[in-house]
């Protein structure tokens, strides 16, 4: 099962990458319907509605760490005398969050908030929240449901061992990847109002360049969200020399264990 888990996860997180495609309306420019119905088969065997995914990703390329609490997952609000023991409980906090599946929970969480959460309430905990309209939750729910389906259809017509070998081991390897992942770009680059610089690109690694669709090339793609993953090699945007600073790891690898370092911790105060 560890043999095939491996491989299988790595796939789920392609089929993520391409999904990415279509939230940006990429993977079928010609038709929104089609576009949109295979960005939502996409994320079912992740249990991520597509809906939930656009929404919080809109607010991703809009708000990237326009200041410190503006989507920048690693900054973490502290008290300006806060105890050594809090400071490195929150260091503990990002490394569960980077190392070990937790961006994952923490991405479940947002979605039942997203489902069950009454909006004004919602909007309290996060501005991602705000203008989430009744048609919008209703969509995300059947997303959820039917992704949920898919996991009990295959367990119930396939067997336990035929279910953790095909979706839940691939879906916890999924979520210990992505986890990994999801910060790479953005860990501890530039914050100010220009979001679309707060970011960094890596060098092409053939493999992973194939399997991520070329996220590498991510300051390119935060400086024009609509070029299709295949051409973003060829359009390649260096950052300007105010944030070329951020350019500051050579590799997947590195940018990976870069995260160790831990959150940075501010104060308002």
């Amino acid at each position: 099962m560890a043999v095939v888990a491996l491989p299988l996860g790595l796939w789920l997180d392609r089929m993520y990458t391409v999904a990415h495609e279509a939230v940006h309306r990429k993977l079928f420019p010609a038709s929104l319907r089609l576009n949109d119905l295979a960005g939502a088969a996409l994320m079912l065997p992740l249990i991520a509605p597509f809906t939930i995914y656009r929404k919080i990703h809109g607010f991703h390329h809009g708000a990237n760490r326009r200041d410190p609490r503006s989507a920048a997952l690693d900054h973490f609000q502290v008290g300006a005398s806060a105890p050594a023991l809090a400071r490195a409980r929150f260091k503990a906090v990002w490394i569960f969050y980077v190392f070990c599946g937790g961006f994952f929970l923490h991405s479940l969480a947002t979605i039942l908030i997203f489902l069950f959460v009454p909006s004004r309430r919602a909007e309290k905990i996060s501005p991602v929240f705000r203008a989430w309209h009744r048609r919008l939750r209703v969509r995300a729910a059947l997303e959820f449901g039917l992704g949920a389906g898919l996991h009990c259809a295959v367990a119930l017509l396939l067997g336990k061992a035929m279910y953790l070998a095909l979706l839940g081991l691939p879906t916890i390897v999924f979520a210990w990847i992505w986890s990994m992942l999801l910060y790479i770009y953005h860990y501890r680059t530039s914050v100010g109002p220009d979001v679309a610089h707060n970011v960094r690109s890596l060098p092409r690694q053939p493999f992973f360049s194939w399997l991520l669709l070329n996220f590498n090339e991510h300051a390119t793609h935060h400086r024009d969200p609509t070029i299709p993953w295949y051409a973003l090699p060829e359009r390649r945007y260096r950052l300007p020399e105010s944030h070329s600073g951020n350019d500051d790891v050579d590799t997947l690898a590195a940018a990976i264990w870069q995260q160790r370092r831990g959150p940075v911790l501010w104060s308002p105060e």
